[in-house]
């Protein structure tokens, strides 16, 4: 997994690859190295071929995170395999998603 930060307006964080089990440790880590000081967080999942029940509760806690701090959190550009999953699970009803 490769993740990429970049900070403007708008923080934009680019996800590549898996977020599972093995890879959900280092996204944690690296956000939560972040100092966020944007109002609105978005989270690119273009190259991201697939999420496990770890991905999602990391993207739970950064929502969590954001949601304390009054910012926002919003998930862009997933496949058909990861709103499956977002669907099955009913994180499409938790997380904003475009």
């Amino acid at each position: 997994m490769e993740i990429n930060i970049i900070h403007a307006d708008v923080l934009t964080v680019t996800v590549k690859g898996r977020l599972d089990t093995v890879t959900s440790p280092a996204f944690d880590a690296t956000i939560a190295g972040e100092n966020i000081t944007e109002d609105k967080v978005v989270v690119d999942f273009t190259d991201v071929e697939y999420i496990s029940s770890a991905g999602l509760r990391a993207l739970l806690a950064l929502k969590r995170r954001l949601d304390a701090e009054n910012k926002s959190l919003t998930i862009k550009n997933i496949n058909a395999v990861v709103r499956e999953v977002f669907s099955v699970t009913g994180f499409i009803n938790v997380l904003t998603i475009e």
